[in-house]
């Protein structure tokens, strides 16, 4: 196993809103001495958010986990010396000052969005819409049908809207991006 491969994700933890410097500071360092090959990246997660208000998109982004850094190294005195010491950083996740990296399980839990994992370039929608509210569906077998909010699914970010088909009330399910508020 190459040493590339023994590098592992760890979480930093930093004062509130040093994210972005520690970050910076780092990765500085990290050139400075030449430590590219232990400390491999160094990630404050970020997400796409995109919300629905009067009808318009406004796209914007914010901190996955605020007052949190993401390290990708490997674990040895140098490298935990270097984050340790990085102004801003209060220590590291894990029990006492033993850092313990991430599992892969782990990442695909929080749904971060790291080079490689599903949830990379993934934006999270935010409806201002409520259960009772009428839409037009704009995409799709659906377009320009108006229907009634019966249910709101963050998680999948998609609505539950009933429509009319052959003279009754059907379930449809569509995306927050397919619709737009009447």
């Amino acid at each position: 196993m190459s040493d590339k491969n023994k590098a592992k994700w760890y979480v930093a933890h930093t004062y509130s809103g040093y994210e972005n410097k520690v970050m910076d500071d780092i990765l500085k360092t990290v050139e400075n001495r030449g430590m590219e090959d232990v400390i491999q990246e160094v990630r404050v997660p970020m997400e796409e958010v995109i919300e629905i208000k009067d009808n318009k998109k406004k796209v914007s982004e914010r901190k996955v986990f605020p007052s949190y850094v993401m390290i990708k190294m490997i674990m040895n005195d140098d490298s935990w010396y270097v984050v340790r010491n990085t102004r801003g950083v209060t220590g590291f996740v894990g029990p006492g000052s033993k850092p313990v990296p991430l599992t892969p399980t782990e990442i695909k839990a929080l749904g971060i969005a790291l080079p490689g994992s599903e949830n990379e370039n993934k934006p999270v929608v935010k409806f201002d819409g409520k259960v009772g509210d009428q839409v037009m569906i704009l995409t799709g077998a659906w377009e320009d049908t108006v229907g009634e909010i019966t249910g709101i699914n963050e998680g999948k970010q998609c609505l539950t809207i009933n429509v009319e088909m052959f003279g009754r009330e059907t379930p449809v399910e569509i995306g927050f991006t397919d619709v737009k508020l009447m």
